[in-house]
């Protein structure tokens, strides 16, 4: 039940004309945060700027590709005019490789589509949104990632290489944002089914999908600072124990863990 525990702050959702990024929108609305949303489709943005409103939220929604950095900057503006400093940014816009084909055969274009959507989206709107967080001195950040980021996929070598990129982004600059009381969190929501999951060939006749509510209520929590513990960190809502994660959030930090390493081959590896 709704207990308005994020009124006062400000979100913004990218892809939030439909799907996931839709859902979050709503959840987030739904316990009184006000909402910019952001996509590439003025209708399915108004839809769900309709569904945030039946809550009593503030909300405004503007147009733009992520890609555009101008763009992002135009659109960070016009959502801080409305509504005030953006406290929570949730980087959900993002595509995936059209076919399951290896890299010698993938159209070129399309490739970089893939990987400008999913890790340039994101950065343009963290440098829109970063510099008023760190002057502030908090803020969340969360980037809806994939256990992509850290399996091999030779047909899917836009995706996964966008997703590992992104984390590794994350790990960069975690500690630099912790400085700042600024939280920056990788989330998987498992395998959902969104438009964008029916159209992947791997995912054919799945029968048992992830829960996207249980995403939204993830997204809610760590709005609410559940998951500040695990800052820089990976989670991945399908398959973790998220009352045990949070529980070994110092001993998680203390191992290095959940983050992207390169494995030593053994002690006398050089890079041990």
């Amino acid at each position: 039940m709704p207990t308005g525990s994020l009124a006062g702050q400000v979100g913004l959702v990218t892809g939030a004309g439909r799907g996931i990024g839709r859902e979050i929108a709503v959840g987030l609305a739904a316990e009184g945060m006000a909402l910019g949303l952001l996509g590439r489709t003025h209708d399915t943005l108004d839809e769900t700027l309709r569904l945030c409103a039946r809550h009593g939220a503030r909300v405004v929604a503007v147009t733009a590709d992520v890609t555009r950095p101008g763009a992002v900057r135009e659109a960070v503006r016009a959502v801080e005019r409305a509504l005030g400093p953006v406290d929570f940014l949730v980087n959900n816009a993002g595509r995936v490789d059209p076919e399951e084909v290896p890299l010698w055969e993938v159209d070129a274009v399309q490739w970089w589509q893939v990987v400008e959507t999913n890790l340039r989206g994101p950065f343009n709107l963290m440098r829109s949104v970063l510099p008023g967080m760190v002057e502030r001195r908090r803020g969340r950040v969360l980037n809806l990632n994939s256990g992509f980021a850290f399996r091999p996929d030779g047909n899917y070598t836009a995706y996964a290489t966008s997703k590992g990129a992104l984390l590794q982004l994350s790990d960069n600059i975690a500690d630099s944002l912790a400085a700042h009381h600024v939280v920056v969190l990788d989330v998987s929501p498992g395998a959902v089914a969104t438009d964008m999951t029916a159209g992947m060939p791997m995912f054919a006749g799945m029968k048992e999908w992830g829960s996207i509510p249980y995403m939204v209520a993830v997204t809610v929590d760590a709005a609410r600072g559940r998951f500040d513990g695990l800052h820089g960190r990976f989670i991945h809502v399908g398959r973790d124990n998220l009352e045990h994660l949070v529980d070994q959030a110092d001993a998680i930090r203390e191992a290095d863990a959940r983050t992207l390493r390169l494995r030593p081959y053994g002690p006398d590896d050089p890079l041990t």
